[in-house]
């Protein structure tokens, strides 16, 4: 009962919070205005420039952005890459609505088909967003309207999910049995360890024993990882990070002493005894003088 809609180009211009339940899960949902490129924007008022900046606003506190395309246009125009891309660079979770599907679907082309096709023109500009979640409704008829809000909440948990440690590694390992890191200044690439830092988004720290590894194989890493843990419509950021030692392979340093009980007292009472007596402590003897010293 808040939001107004209509097919008047630019009559959204507040963003709008909505709270409610969704089987017992508080959702706040925030309503943005269409977010048009600079050039067919009214250069007459700053109104609409102060819309899109409001929307921005809200799409980066987001947990999940959806991005609503309009079906009957056949193909995912620029300006909607755009904000897809914005999404992902900004951590978010992505998830696209093709709404007015009942406008192109037939006996021969389903939703299904049409939701294929949205995933392929995403990826084809935008590799990393690869199967990117995609349901294909009809706001109007009400089709698949009640899909959107699973995904939604999907993509949420996987957007926040942590890995243990013990399966980020058993990972690391089968992927460089596959194929192992290109050498770097003659030398062989070896990733040693990898940790999560965070999740919102998913962040991830490779100690390597590099400063950095190769794009391509930064890419392998990212889509192997992507089909590993279903880390789709997201972006994986993964880190390089140049480490000497692994923290948990469980040795200690060796510590250092130094004092009357350490190996410089030592040194100078066996120095002293050598000089007066000619002949080195004896293990025996320096064991009796400890136990009178005691």
């Amino acid at each position: 009962e808040r939001v107004i809609a209509g097919d008047t180009p630019g009559l959204t211009r507040d963003s709008i919070s909505v709270s409610w339940l969704w089987k017992n899960r508080p959702v706040q949902i925030v309503d943005t205005a269409g977010i048009r490129r600079g050039a067919k924007r009214e250069r007459s008022n700053e109104i609409e420039d102060l819309a899109v900046l409001d929307a921005m606003r809200a799409m980066k506190t987001a947990d999940v952005a959806v991005l609503v395309l309009d079906a009957q246009a056949q193909y995912i125009q620029r300006q909607e890459l755009a904000i897809a891309d914005a999404v992902v660079r900004e951590g978010r979770a992505l998830v696209v609505a093709a709404n007015k599907m009942d406008l192109i679907v037939d006996a021969d082309y389903t939703a299904k088909d049409f939701a294929v096709a949205v995933q392929d023109q995403i990826e084809s500009r935008y590799p990393m967003l690869r199967r990117t979640p995609v349901v294909a409704m009809s706001s109007l008829l009400g089709e698949n309207v009640r899909n959107l809000m699973p995904v939604v909440f999907n993509a949420r948990d996987r957007w926040e999910r942590m890995i243990s440690t013990g399966q980020l590694n058993r990972w690391k390992d089968e992927v460089m049995d596959e194929h192992s890191p290109p050498m770097q200044n003659h030398r062989p690439t070896k990733i040693k360890y990898i940790i999560q830092t965070k999740g919102r988004p998913p962040t991830f720290l490779l100690f390597c024993n590099v400063s950095q590894l190769p794009v391509n194989y930064l890419r392998y890493l990212t889509r192997n990882f992507q089909d590993t843990f279903d880390m789709f419509g997201m972006e994986v950021r993964l880190v390089v990070k140049r480490s000497a030692e692994n923290p948990f392979d469980g040795k200690k340093q060796k510590k250092e002493t130094t004092g009357i009980g350490g190996w410089q007292g030592r040194q100078k009472r066996m120095t002293a005894h050598l000089k007066k007596t000619g002949s080195p402590i004896q293990k025996g003897k320096r064991m009796q003088r400890q136990k009178k010293r005691w």
